[in-house]
């Protein structure tokens, strides 16, 4: 059971709901991380504001590579599980696949670049090295397009930080993180 209320979407706050209906429009239905998110409309807002804008750079796939590779690396089984549904389901991912990008590896040499590098960014905590940020210049990615990177791979920090600490209750199919972090 979650450690943080988990509202139903009418229990929101009135300046939530909105975000709300436009995420149910693009899913279907609205995940408990939203609905969390949406007990401060401030955070709801800024998140999807953020997402909204990254959808702008890296394409889907690659998204969803560093958001599985991330979310291995800091055990966060809500972001796993919505990550691997997303990433089969939406970004045609294969399992295969999947599996890499936990592993913070791809089958693709230029998104293997990009989720390499930003599992080592988080399990590094930054600190990465020139021929680390070299690496991924080599596979084809502009300066700007590393600055994408990092800023995906620290919106899905957040997240992971945010469903551990609340322990969300999942509502995608389970997964669960190899080691925990």
């Amino acid at each position: 059971m979650s450690r943080l209320a988990i509202p139903a979407r009418d229990d929101v706050p009135e300046a939530s709901k909105g975000v709300l209906d436009a995420v149910h429009k693009q899913l279907g239905v609205v995940p408990n991380g939203f609905r969390l998110l949406a007990t401060s409309p401030a955070v709801l807002q800024g998140f999807a504001a953020n997402n909204a804008a990254l959808t702008r750079t890296l394409d889907a796939r690659t998204r969803e590579r560093i958001a599985l590779a991330v979310a291995e690396v800091n055990g966060c089984d809500y972001c796993l599980s919505a990550h691997s549904y997303i990433g089969l389901n939406l970004a045609k991912l294969s399992p295969e696949e999947v599996e890499l990008n936990r592993k913070g590896a791809s089958g693709d040499a230029r998104a293997h670049a990009a989720v390499h590098f930003a599992a080592t960014i988080v399990r590094a905590r930054g600190h990465v090295g020139d021929a680390e940020i070299q690496a991924v210049r080599d596979a084809g990615f502009s300066d700007g397009q590393i600055v994408e990177i990092v800023a995906v791979a620290a919106e899905n920090v957040f997240t992971n930080l945010l469903h551990v600490v609340a322990g969300t209750d999942i509502d995608f199919p389970v997964v669960r993180a190899a080691v925990a972090a």
